[in-house]
């Protein structure tokens, strides 16, 4: 790939219905050429050879020999990967050419030949009347873009090469892309689908709230289920109480059954309960609430550390994930609760619901490992976890069924590990022994009968801190990522996938980024997202979304759900066709729109530059600047020290931007460990805004390169003047690097404008 401000900017491949390149399921006997990766199925090599011949009818023998070869690679152009370049159709709301862009060499001889089957080529108006003057024609032909003219194009190493595969940056990062699939969602948290034929998909908000999607995007206006009142939680940011799990049983389409986890508050005790509820029986789209049973419920004696997840594994049974009950370093009882078998805190538990209208709500699967062990909990599948948040299972492998069945689960670390595991029938997962692949109690890991099982992969707290487990790619659309076990980082923004070595047995990691340059060029794809990764989904089909948040609140409306997107390779079309069963809808449709917008990869003030952040959602610029007064007045005098201001807003908004202090004469930026919204309350107030809305990390405004970094380690109360006023290190020292530059988001109303 080039670098920016070279050409060609970016690989983009793109066809001319505005989508990505694919392998075509059957061989192409025209346009062969683009049998292994193009824009055409067999049926569009059929019509384009079907038009081939109705044009060399008109020609005899000499003409034939001549011309044939011109006519079937200007026919064929429309399969090439870069049709969308070559027919100049990037802008869905501009024409197309009704020739391919050539290039001036190639046009000449094309020109010289068979310049008689132009007008059988093409109705164009402009070229029938350009036809009559080579120079004319062919300029008519150019393409703005030269790197894309055909047949040069062929030959440029640098849109031929990895061409079909998924790109990466020149540091290895993946590029991917987004669709917007819902908005103003608060904390969504989980996005399930009923496998009922259906493809509906239900989103779960912390605050209690479940809504009902149609496949179109469209969202029924009154909620699926709604236990708001006995749900236990707040609006303070990062509160990990409340609904905080759904799913359905494999047999919903029969019994209508479905399984809730949520914080409750019995008397002064808080509690995580699991409930199953049913389906109204007079409306498909409303839960029964008058149904709920409890199924289980665990006291938590701290207010963290709540666990969430519930699901059903391959087996039928009902799985439920469990915290160590909260507080720090699991300081429960002598070894903590996730060591101790006879607690159902720090676990994985498997439970059998089936059957269970008469008798007991649930049974203890026969083949439970602990089920005979004196002491233990019959329940517990599981145990050493700390605080898994979010597992899935593997569909495996759409071909070879391979993977199927295993279940992949981000565990939350202490202070300096996030890791993910694959769930074993009876084995230890080693909190607090362990955390990620290092001692954590040094007692209990020395401990010879720990026997635990370690990871499949553990970061550092310099990438994230709080790790947000996803899901293994089975999907049909972008058959790149099958096997990627793609997951996030709730605190730092940061999206990754592991990828294993069928030989080793390890496995492999990649950065995911966002796309830039013209990679997301696509209608209806974005290269942002919100930075707080909340939950991973997967639809009924198998494809991939994520939720996101600006502000982890329960009651702020900034959650977004994501779809993911390869702008490299797509399924063929009509492989991956579905046709949903009817939902009978009684509830109001809302239909879908859109608000988040692609970040365009820019400038910023004057004597700094930005770099395209990697992870989270605002790409921004400020407008550009003078460096002297233009009224011929002396220059103002220098800020005092401590003075803010925002840079890097895109839109030249001066209520957000990446933060840049002064400092003893200049202005640097400001590293974003431990910036929150205290710090960010300081640099609003300053600014002479009510609010601060969000304190944003990882570059979100761009990176002020050329300015040196000043502060480090802020920590605001935030009633301080200025941030010289807050504890920091001192200043130009730090340990940090642009790609941290700290930003805010201000406002005088308590709403983040989109």
């Amino acid at each position: 790939l080039s670098k920016l401000g070279e050409a060609p900017v970016s690989l983009h491949p793109q066809c001319l219905d505005f989508k990505p390149p694919f392998k075509p399921q059957e061989d192409l006997q025209f346009c062969a050429m683009y049998r292994n990766f193009g824009c055409c199925d067999s049926a569009k090599d059929q019509e384009l050879m079907a038009k081939f011949y109705k044009i060399m009818d008109n020609f005899d023998n000499y003409g034939h020999a001549n011309c044939a070869g011109y006519v079937q690679d200007l026919l064929c152009q429309e399969c090439s990967p870069y049709a969308a370049h070559l027919f100049d159709a990037e802008d869905p709301s501009t024409p197309i050419r009704t020739l391919p862009g050539l290039c001036p060499d190639y046009c000449s001889q094309f020109w010289l030949k068979c310049r008689s089957t132009i007008t059988l080529l093409s109705d164009d108006l402009q070229l029938a009347q350009a036809e009559p003057d080579q120079v004319h024609f062919c300029q008519h032909l150019e393409l703005e873009d030269p790197d894309y003219c055909y047949p040069h194009l062929l030959s440029n190493e640098q849109l031929t090469q990895n061409l079909g595969h998924v790109l990466a940056d020149p540091e290895g990062c993946l590029q991917l892309c987004l669709e917007e699939v819902a908005n103003g969602l608060r904390n969504p948290l989980a996005m399930v689908h009923a496998n009922d034929g259906t493809h509906r998909f239900f989103i779960a908000e912390q605050v209690g709230l479940v809504w009902t999607y149609l496949p179109d995007r469209s969202k029924l206006e009154k909620p699926f289920l709604n236990i708001t009142k006995a749900v236990l939680t707040s609006p303070w940011e990062g509160d990990e109480r409340g609904f905080l799990g759904l799913t359905f049983h494999p047999n919903y389409k029969y019994n209508g059954k479905l399984y809730v986890y949520y914080s409750v508050e019995i008397g002064f005790d808080e509690r995580i309960r699991v409930s199953e509820f049913r389906v109204s029986s007079g409306d498909m789209n409303e839960v029964d609430h008058a149904s709920e049973r409890i199924i289980l419920e665990v006291d938590e004696p701290a207010s963290n550390h709540n666990g969430g997840m519930v699901m059903f594994a391959d087996d039928g049974y009902l799985y439920i994930f469990t915290g160590d009950g909260g507080m720090a370093g699991d300081p429960f009882g002598k070894y903590g609760n996730a060591q101790n078998k006879s607690a159902l805190l720090g676990k994985v538990l498997r439970i059998n619901v089936d059957d269970n209208d008469r008798g007991p709500l649930y049974r203890i699967p026969s083949d439970n490992p602990f089920v005979h062990e004196r002491g233990a909990r019959p329940e517990v599948y599981a145990y050493g976890v700390r605080n898994m948040w979010r597992c899935s299972v593997d569909r495996g492998d759409p071909l070879t069924k391979e993977g199927k069945g295993r279940i992949f689960c981000g565990d939350v670390g202490q202070n300096k590990f996030e890791e993910i595991d694959i769930i074993e029938k009876g084995r230890n997962y080693g909190w607090r022994a362990k955390e990620g692949f290092s001692c954590y109690d040094k007692k209990l890991c020395a401990n010879s009968s720990l026997d635990d099982v370690l990871p499949i992969y553990a970061y550092p707290h310099k990438m994230g801190k709080s790790v947000t487990g996803g899901y293994v790619y089975r999907g049909c659309e972008y058959p790149n990522l099958n096997g990627m076990y793609i997951f996030g980082d709730f605190m730092s923004g940061r999206m990754m996938n592991l990828q294993e070595n069928k030989n080793t047995g390890q496995w492999n990691y990649h950065e995911i980024c966002m796309g830039i340059g013209l990679t997301c060029a696509f209608p209806g794809l974005i290269n942002n997202y919100y930075q707080y990764i909340i939950s991973f989904a997967e639809d009924e089909a198998g494809e991939l979304y994520f939720m996101s948040t600006g502000v982890p609140s329960a009651t702020s409306p900034t959650g977004v759900v994501y779809k993911l997107v390869d702008p490299s390779r797509r399924a063929p079309p009509r492989q991956c066709h579905y046709d949903p069963l009817p939902v009978r809808v009684k509830s109001k449709l809302i239909k879908f729109r859109p608000k988040e917008r692609a970040a365009v990869v820019t400038t910023t003030l004057p004597q700094t530059t930005t770099k395209p952040p990697r992870h989270t959602r605002r790409k921004n610029r400020r407008k550009k600047g003078k460096h002297r007064s233009e009224s011929g007045l002396a220059p103002a005098a220098a800020p005092q020290s401590g003075a803010v201001r925002l840079a890097g807003d895109e839109q030249g908004r001066d209520d957000r931007g990446r933060v840049e202090i002064f400092v003893n004469g200049e202005w640097g930026t400001v590293c974003d460990d431990l910036w929150n919204t205290k710090n960010a309350a300081v640099v609003c107030r300053q600014l002479g805004f009510r609010f601060a809305l969000k304190a944003s990390k990882h570059s979100e405004f761009g990176e002020g390169k050329s300015l040196r970094i000043l502060l480090d380690d802020v920590q605001c109360e935030g009633t301080e003047e200025s941030l010289l006023d807050c504890q920091h290190t001192d200043i130009g020292i730090h340990n940090c690097a642009h790609y941290e530059d700290a930003g805010v988001i201000c406002g005088n109303s308590d709403y983040v404008d989109a």
